[in-house]
């Protein structure tokens, strides 16, 4: 069962950048509207102030042209009194412009006001006129057009039967002038008794009708007709408004004088804007302080990937715990060493599942003991057991679990799992058991032949001795003289026999490993010598130029080296190539020394790769199946291995020993490896 990881941190990191990230987007967004805010209240404002201009300027042009009308419309009732008293009265006793009048005379301010009527005259039906005429034929004189318009004007007050205008009049080089007339008829009934005309002065008039706080704001210019093929120039911010004054094309150009605005939206603007400011700058420093957030979650990000790298990738298992014995934290290492989830372990309290029940008073005591003391620096070792119900030796160390304040909350734990260890050390000395067991064995046989050769020439003497003495026994014809020095040889070649028979006793029972620090290459070069003694052809050696020290026990490395360069000079004439050869070499490799021995032979077929090494297995006729078995256990029982395979240079058989180095160091009490049993 594999637990999932505690990612509490990593997702603690992630989401810190999570709420960072959307802090940054809202906060952008939120300039943006802030921007958009200023730009839209600077926008209303214009868009305001421009129409809040143009409904000034409808209400100034609705109100001068309002006021306007009202006094030439004052102005047609007075001229209307005077066409009456005209026609009923003498014209002669008409009141002149300016002069203080009667109740039933004219009171409008344009006809009390000095400059605005230059001329009025009574023109009666019959051709008969009254008043200031000279004005009226002077001006009609004056061009064609103003005949025309005057004649026009009489047409139609006598035609329409009401007041009208005319002009304005045209000076002798064709500009229009600033004079118009004014004509309003009088009927009795249907018949018409005349009309009475007035010159009004048009600029005049306008002076006497623009109060002062009007154009203290903006000046207003008369527009009439240009001459013909001009047009009038109109200035840059102004506005027209028509003097609807039937006869006339009259218009008045108004020219702002500044520009006016409005107190309370700017000051309304003002205040947003300094307060839209104030968050713009609020927003800023908190994007600086969003930027350093974010920068130290960056940093706390990558410290929790690293810690969650280097927490899977931990083969050591780690657990924190309370000083109440409460499980903090345990690592994915800790929860597949035992097979539970870190759900299962986290908040757990002695005693825990993974106690074996009949060592629970034990680890229940040295629970107790680690919270009051933690561990020794060598750790304790405690048997646990895996969910499955498999016992997993483990090496433990305590250490103290602090806070931020140096208070101690807790231990924080290291869990090694050492059930490999103790199963190598176990199978390691089973290993040396049986190398003992094969070793004595393997001599026992390879002394066979010694012993025969030893035994025979002493027992054949005793044999030859005893049966020439029992001859002369029987024939009576030898004395105790002549028996003596005889009994004393077979005495002395028993003698030779015990020994030999000790000597293999003595070899053949259990010993311990003599271990000591020795240079490869010495007994490569002792062993190889020794080997090819007997042997036509040379070991081509290659050994490096420093030496290679190894821990173990010198006369069964020889035997090992010894045994493969024989085995590699019996093989290496049975090969295709014409010239035998055997190789070998010897190089470290980091913390492991590397020793192949090559040879030319037919090698070691795939087939049989696999139980080359096994005891009694034999490819050589003759041979007993022991040679190969007892390299493999020599190696293994120096904590190594040996592999075969084939040569890729001399084409037969490669085997190949690895041992591990040691460095020059005081050597450590060999351990006691007993033979197996045969």
């Amino acid at each position: 069962m594999t637990p999932e990881p505690d990612n509490y941190f990593l997702r603690y990191a992630q989401r810190l950048s999570d709420r960072s990230r959307w802090a940054m987007v809202w906060m952008v967004g939120f300039a943006v509207l802030i921007i958009a805010t200023v730009v839209a209240l600077a926008w209303y404002l214009d868009r305001f102030e421009k129409e809040e201009e143009q409904r000034r300027r409808g209400a100034d042009a609705q109100w001068l042209e309002q006021s306007v009308l009202f006094h030439f419309r004052r102005l047609e009732d007075d001229v209307a009194r005077l066409a009456r008293r005209a026609a009923l009265d003498d014209a002669n006793s008409l009141p002149r412009p300016g002069q203080a009048v009667a109740d039933d005379q004219p009171t409008g301010l344009l006809w009390r006001s000095s400059g605005v009527i230059t001329a009025h005259a009574w023109l009666a039906a019959q051709g008969a006129s009254s008043g200031d005429v000279r004005l009226w034929r002077s001006l009609m004189a004056e061009h064609p057009s103003n005949q025309q318009a005057q004649q026009t004007l009489l047409d139609i007050t006598s035609g329409l039967h009401r007041s009208h205008y005319a002009g304005p009049m045209r000076q002798a080089d064709g500009v229009p002038g600033h004079t118009i007339w004014l004509a309003v008829p009088y009927f009795d009934g249907s018949r018409l008794l005349g009309t009475y005309v007035a010159a009004i002065a048009i600029d005049r008039a306008l002076a006497v009708l623009l109060p002062s706080w009007f154009l203290a704001q903006q000046n207003v210019r008369l527009v009439v007709d240009a001459a013909p093929g001009q047009r009038p120039t109109v200035q840059s911010g102004s506005y027209n408004t028509a003097i609807n004054l039937p006869g006339t094309d009259l218009q008045l150009e108004v020219v702002p004088l500044g520009v006016r605005t409005s107190t309370v939206p700017r000051v309304f603007f003002t205040v947003a804007l300094l307060f839209l400011l104030g968050m713009l700058t609020s927003l800023l420093a908190l994007r600086r302080d969003l930027v350093k957030r974010r920068q130290v979650q960056q940093r706390l990000h990558a410290e929790v990937a690293l810690r969650t790298a280097m927490e899977q990738s931990a083969s050591v298992g780690m657990r924190a715990w309370d000083m109440q014995g409460r499980v903090l934290y345990v690592n994915p290492a800790f929860c597949t060493m035992l097979g539970y989830s870190a759900a299962e372990l986290v908040g757990q309290q002695a005693p825990f599942p993974y106690w074996p029940d009949e060592h629970a008073p034990h680890i229940f005591a040295e629970h107790e003991r680690i919270i009051r003391q933690g561990t020794q620096p060598q750790g304790i070792e405690v048997q646990f057991q895996h969910r499955s119900g498999q016992r997993v030796d483990v090496l433990i160390h305590e250490a103290p679990l602090r806070d931020s304040q140096g208070v101690q909350m807790g231990w924080m734990s290291s869990i090694i799992d050492i059930s490999e260890r103790k199963r190598a050390q176990q199978l390691a000395q089973l290993q040396q058991e049986k190398l003992e067991a094969s070793e004595r064995l393997v001599a026992v046989g390879e002394v066979a032949s010694t012993l025969a050769h030893e035994l025979n020439q002493p027992l054949g003497a005793l044999s030859s001795f005893a049966t020439g003495l029992l001859n002369r026994l029987n024939s009576a014809n030898i004395t105790l003289a002549d028996m003596q020095p005889v009994v004393q040889r077979m005495a002395q070649l028993a003698e030779r026999a015990g020994s030999v028979l000790q000597r293999v006793n003595a070899f053949a029972r259990r010993r311990e490993l003599n271990l000591a620090q020795l240079d490869l290459r010495t007994l490569v070069q002792r062993a190889s010598a020794a080997a090819q003694e007997a042997a036509p052809w040379h070991i081509n050696l290659v050994l490096p130029t420093e030496p290679v020290w190894v821990q173990g026990d010198a006369l069964l490395l020889e035997h090992l080296i010894h045994n493969l360069c024989s085995n590699a000079l019996t093989w290496a004439d049975q090969g295709q190539r014409p010239q035998p050869a055997v190789a070998l070499r010897l190089h470290r490799q980091a913390d492991t020394a590397q020793l192949a021995v090559a040879d030319t032979g037919p090698g070691v077929p795939q087939a049989e790769r696999t139980r080359i090494f096994d005891a009694f297995f034999s490819t050589h006729s003759g041979g007993m199946g022991m040679g190969l078995a007892i390299c493999r256990s020599i190696a293994e029982a120096h904590h190594g291995h040996i592999t075969v395979g084939q040569d890729a240079h001399l084409g037969g058989a490669l085997f190949t020993i690895e041992l591990p180095t040691a460095p020059i160091s005081a050597l450590t009490p060999a351990p006691t490896i007993a033979p197996p049993q045969p």
